[in-house]
């Protein structure tokens, strides 16, 4: 077991919630590798070509996590998992929080200098 890698039990809980594959077509990948690979992506913050092969191809990866996202399927998990939690009394709401502060800013946001425009007015330090 890899240090990102769901466990058996783990993967036990979030299997029912995932959508069912389709009855035609080329067969799916197989979720676990892939929610293994979007984990392992998350957690480390590397590009989406970095992932290991043993997820699969990153392009899967990052298709199935865009579209999980669109069709809320994350979103259905997060809710499922944390009312669980709290369910089980695991669960601090006082505590519990997402942290954005890892997304950067566009250089625009930063002041940088737009096409065509005029430099951004920015305070001078002392």
């Amino acid at each position: 077991m890899r240090r990102f890698e769901l466990t058996d039990e783990q993967y036990a809980l979030l299997e029912p919630l995932l959508p069912p594959a389709k009855k035609t077509g080329r067969p799916r990948a197989n979720d676990r590798k892939i929610l293994n690979g979007l984990f392992w992506k998350l957690a480390t913050g590397a590009s989406w070509r970095d992932i290991p092969d043993r997820y699969g191809p990153w392009q899967t990866v990052f298709e199935r996590f865009t579209v999980w996202r669109a069709d809320g399927t994350l979103a259905k998990l997060v809710a499922a998992l944390q009312e669980q939690l709290d369910v089980a009394g695991q669960l601090d709401w006082v505590q519990f929080n997402m942290d954005g502060t890892t997304v950067r800013a566009s250089r625009a946001a930063g002041g940088a200098r737009k096409k065509g425009g005029p430099a951004p007015n920015l305070p001078t330090m002392p």
